[in-house]
């Protein structure tokens, strides 16, 4: 317990000194150079330089050794994969995009998968045996009764009953999956602007609405893995749709899904608007109109506002949380005024009122999780000392 206090210490200060280590685990000085000789002979630790300016002799630093391990991430969308790799410190090492447009079939997928892994490995100048966990974000989920993705029919390839049995053949390093908006409130939780809360809704807006949920401290996957799928949720001021998992596609989704926007400000008389894919063509609208902030731009942001708040305004009555995050572009773009007004909305609709914040993790938030995540399980397993 007191090696890994001292690891999970120097991780979140830097170097530390062996009599400031001493200090803030609590140890006498013997105890803490016996714990980081200990840990030094593990390779877990290095001496990285000696304080300067103070009075005395020259202390020497410690710091976590970042070659103790390392994890990957994968961040997958019809379009791409992201690939990274970063360090026990969580430094990123090596990054590479496959792009997969219009690409089929399990086994290439399979190829896909290791491809990209084998980009940000080679980028980062390692083998795939020095990764010592692997993390794969997707949209939907996959159903821990059936190991089938669910969720994510726009996902071409990925819906194979063998697939994770086929990647577990192709991989030597332990495997994990997980829905992608959950990887982002993972990555916000741990880094930005959900640190230090344990109950809050995380709502993704970009290439599809969704939500993650996290109570008491951990992520509420539900029986099928669907737990967050709000895209498919039913909602006043939208036609209701049957059949939905066919349709990929709800009521909430209609009303304030990124592809509702293009439509709404055509409807406004707003000119011109951006091409390109719905999810950037909405980004780009919402900013524009957080700028401009009057005249059919701030309708638009209202509109926008009240329908996001309807959705919002479900889920904080069932789930009571803390915070309500806001992500992806669709809705980070909006800053401040979007913000204010989903706000407002929302305690007029909801009858508790929970604090709403904008995102903090803008680059690549999935994939930012992914890494999180194959970092905290590569730590516990490489941290742990007494085996």
């Amino acid at each position: 317990m007191n090696d890994r206090a001292a690891l999970d210490l120097l991780l979140a200060h830097g170097p530390l000194s062996r009599t400031r280590i001493g200090k803030l685990t609590g140890l006498s000085k013997p105890t803490a150079s016996q714990l980081l000789a200990r840990l030094e002979a593990a390779g877990l630790v290095l001496v990285t330089g000696t304080t300067e300016g103070r009075p005395g002799p020259n202390a020497q630093l410690y710091a976590v050794n970042p070659a103790a391990a390392y994890a990957a991430g994968l961040d997958v969308t019809p379009e791409r994969i992201l690939a990274a790799v970063a360090d026990v410190t969580g430094r990123t090492v090596g990054e590479y995009e496959l792009p997969t447009p219009g690409r089929r079939g399990g086994q290439s997928v399979v190829r896909q998968v290791t491809d990209a892994l084998d980009g940000a490995v080679k980028a980062a100048g390692l083998a795939r045996a020095d990764i010592q966990r692997l993390v794969i974000g997707t949209p939907g989920a996959f159903d821990p009764n059936t190991g089938r993705l669910r969720y994510a029919s726009h996902l071409p390839g990925w819906h194979s009953t063998t697939l994770l049995d086929e990647l577990a053949a192709a991989l030597p390093m332990p495997v994990e999956y997980e829905n992608d908006v959950n990887l982002v409130a993972i990555a916000e939780q741990r880094l930005g602007a959900a640190r230090g809360h344990e109950d809050f809704v995380l709502l993704w807006n970009e290439g599809g609405l969704g939500a993650a949920l996290v109570l008491g401290g951990r992520l509420h996957r539900g029986w099928t893995g669907g737990a967050g799928e709000v895209g498919f949720l039913p909602v006043p001021g939208a036609p209701l749709v049957r059949h939905v998992t066919k349709a990929n596609s709800g009521g909430y989704q209609e009303l304030a899904g990124s592809q509702a926007l293009p439509k709404l400000a055509r409807e406004l008389g707003i000119e011109p608007v951006p091409a390109g894919p719905y999810a950037e063509a909405a980004a780009a609208l919402v900013e524009q109109a957080a700028d401009i902030g009057t005249g059919p731009h701030l309708q638009l942001l209202r509109t926008y506002a009240t329908g996001l708040a309807t959705g919002l305004a479900s889920l904080v009555s069932v789930l009571d949380p803390e915070l309500v995050v806001l992500s992806g572009a669709s809705l980070t773009r909006g800053g401040e005024p979007l913000r204010a007004l989903v706000q407002a909305e929302l305690e007029e609709l909801a009858a508790s009122r929970p604090r709403l914040v904008v995102g903090g993790v803008h680059e690549y938030p999935v994939l930012r999780g992914a890494l999180e995540s194959a970092l905290a399980a590569a730590r516990d397993e490489v941290f742990d000392t007494s085996r």
